[in-house]
């Protein structure tokens, strides 16, 4: 009687249901790990890809539109062909008096701005001013006055808008096009050209989407995105304190401040050396502050409410006080409470434990005892706000999970493992992956505890001493407040740290379960 021999399973190869089912506990987890490493390199090909398709779609894009123009100009009657020339007299001629003149003053007030002062910062713009503010003497007052010249923050932050406005005509002028073309085959059609009290009514009716959106895309806009280009244009300059811009210019110098941070062999100057130590140090720093708040947290919820326990209320509201106590408060006492001459050094030397000043614990002097301290502060400060989210959600799991788990023999760790564990990280993924990266930029706690010292000489760079316990964020803000304020190192500092924050978020966004078995859960 001959047996079949059994099949051989790899955790490289794609299992089945069945397969996995097959595998012992940490067999499941390897298998797990490696095909999470293993989509890392295939949805970076995609992103590449994607990034390819984007490009592609936008020059295929202007080539349409080009295309489109011309046949416009070609075809159209000559009102339409008029309106190349003077925006807005399509409209004006065919009925639709508000949108000519909207148009047609948008086009009177861009070339009265760009012939009075928009080419002025456009030219501005390349060379970031040629002459600085400058100390003349005045013989009338008898002393000497400054004379305004160039100011390069105005020629960056002017010729940046009139960019910005010029790709507003563009658009407006391609709108203007596309509407004449619309109008004229309405009118072929034999149809009514709305007017413009029609148009009134549509804002207020099926396009009342767009009336409801325009005021937070501006805002958007002005407060949110040109800051950001703003920012990322710094980066390729050298402003600082010596080169304010105004008695001193500052000028581009394209990819020398990335260069600087990513050389290896500066001699004194070691940039890369801090960037990557500090980096090292957000992240773990990330990690623990995340997961240590959230399962505590998670384990103290479930305390808590557990059957049998007295005060629940309580225990709530004691925990819900500690966060209630703003954080500018709370940190700074916490941080002097730990101090070499605070009063946990003092009460252990009053009573006995200590002999002397010599014995004092340095909590903020040694660096790996302040990293550690920092993670412990934070879980006090975040278990509260964890419990109080996850005590909702455990309320809302099916206690019949529970009891068919129970019938079963399941004890406690497998009903957590199986049932909790798997239900709270489905609803809470997204909230995860979002205090992940709060926690990135959590300035407050590491500069209200230890202003991020201890100081490394390690770290001393040409952009201003770094300590152990020090963020990027934190390093940005002293790199942008000390006494030389290289705000071009601060803007490729920011400018990585929302590489990292990107990269980071796309992977674990495709990988938590929250958007992958979401039907294992309705």
């Amino acid at each position: 009687m001959s047996t079949k021999a059994e099949k051989q399973i790899s955790l490289f190869d794609n299992l089945s249901d069945l397969d996995f089912l097959r595998l012992n506990k940490f067999q499941a987890f390897l298998y797990k790990l490696i095909h999470i490493i293993k989509a890392i390199p295939g949805w970076l090909l995609n992103l590449l890809k994607a990034i390819g398709n984007i490009i592609r779609n936008f020059f295929i894009a202007v080539k349409n539109d080009i295309v489109d123009i011309f046949n416009i100009f070609k075809n159209g009657d000559y009102k339409t062909k008029t309106s190349f020339l003077v925006m807005g007299f399509g409209h004006l001629t065919r009925g639709q008096i508000v949108k000519g003149i909207l148009f047609l003053v948008f086009e009177v007030v861009f070339i009265g701005y760009m012939f009075i002062c928009g080419g002025y910062w456009l030219g501005k713009l390349i060379t970031l001013g040629d002459t600085a503010t400058v100390s003349v003497y005045d013989p009338v007052l008898d002393t000497y006055v400054l004379q305004a010249n160039d100011d390069s923050f105005k020629c960056l932050l002017y010729g940046v808008l009139t960019v910005i406005f010029i790709i507003a005509f563009i658009y407006t002028y391609r709108l203007n096009i596309k509407q004449n073309k619309t109008m004229e085959n309405i009118i072929k059609s034999g149809k009514k050209i709305k007017s413009g009290k029609d148009d009134l009514k549509s804002l207020l009716d099926d396009e009342f989407h767009k009336t409801l959106l325009a005021l937070p895309i501006v805002g958007i806009s002005a407060f949110t995105i040109f800051p950001i280009i703003f920012m990322i244009l710094v980066a390729f300059t050298n402003y600082d304190g010596a080169h304010d811009g105004y008695s001193n210019l500052f000028s581009w110098v394209g990819l020398t401040n990335f260069n600087s941070l990513f050389n290896l062999n500066l001699g004194n100057d070691n940039l890369s050396v801090a960037f990557g130590e500090i980096l090292s140090w957000t992240l773990m720093w990330a990690v623990f502050a995340t997961f240590t708040n959230y399962f505590l947290g998670m384990f103290v919820a479930m305390l808590i409410n557990k059957k049998g326990i007295k005060f629940k209320k309580l225990w709530r509201g004691i925990l819900v006080l500690t966060s209630a106590v703003p954080q500018f408060i709370s940190l700074l006492y916490i941080s002097k409470i730990f101090s070499t001459s605070g009063l946990i050094n003092g009460f252990l030397l009053n009573n006995g434990v200590f002999t002397s000043t010599g014995d004092f614990i340095r909590f903020w002097e040694d660096g790996t005892l302040a990293r550690v301290m920092v993670i412990i502060i934070n879980i006090w400060i975040g278990i509260p706000y964890l419990m109080l989210i996850t005590t909702g959600i455990l309320m809302n799991i099916p206690a019949d999970l529970y009891e068919s788990a129970n019938i079963d023999g399941a004890n406690a760790w497998q009903q957590f493992s199986r049932i909790t564990l798997p239900y709270m990280l489905f609803v809470t993924g997204p909230y995860l992956l979002t205090s992940f990266i709060g926690n990135i930029n959590n300035f407050n706690v590491i500069y209200l505890l230890t202003a991020g010292g201890p100081d490394n000489p390690l770290l001393l760079t040409s952009g201003g001493a770094a300590g152990d316990t020090d963020l990027l964020i934190t390093w940005l803000f002293k790199i942008t407040t000390g006494a030389e304020s290289k705000y071009y190192l601060a803007s490729v500092i920011g400018i990585m740290i929302f590489v990292v924050v990107a990269v980071l978020s796309l992977i674990v966004y495709n990988v938590i379960p929250s958007t992958r078995n979401e039907e294992d859960y309705q």
